[in-house]
């Protein structure tokens, strides 16, 4: 049939194949995004945080079956966002043509944190605030000759 859409076959995660990183992007680099429509400065690296005062109010709806979330929130406000927490979130300056630089936040999902980066980025350890681990560990020598590797989920 002329002019009909074609569909774009649907990709599943076996198909997909994600980059492991071992080092971050340098401050005041330049990059395209994906998917080519706008490109970003990076200002540095960042924890992307998730905000537990923004969890939805408890209701009595039979729905939670008396399983409300408390209006007393015990622990920590912010907590690091489990969605985001193996990918590498970067404060950005957008740069698009015509406008004015916009800063946000961008996390690269498609690439996977190396582990010594991944513990350096999102750690749990009372070591990790020491003074010392203010700077990402350096690459392992292999990683040096090739800095990003294909992974498969």
């Amino acid at each position: 049939m002329p002019g009909a859409c074609r569909r774009q076959p649907i990709l599943t995660s076996s198909q997909i194949s994600l980059v492991q990183v071992h080092s971050v992007l340098d401050p005041g680099s330049e990059h395209p995004s994906l998917g080519g429509q706008y490109s970003y400065r990076v200002l540095g690296p960042c924890c992307r945080l998730f905000d537990r005062e923004e969890l939805p109010w408890p209701c009595c709806r039979l729905a939670w079956r008396s399983k409300e979330p408390s209006w007393r929130r015990v622990g920590r406000r912010f907590v690091a966002d489990l969605a985001s927490r193996r990918c590498p979130s970067y404060a950005v300056e957008l740069l698009q043509p015509g406008a004015r630089p916009t800063r946000t936040v961008i996390t690269l999902f498609p690439q996977r944190l190396g582990p010594a980066l991944q513990e350096w980025w999102y750690s749990r350890q009372p070591a990790s605030m020491e003074a010392e681990n203010r700077l990402p560990p350096q690459p392992p020598p292999a990683a040096d000759a090739a800095p990003q590797e294909r992974l498969q989920p």
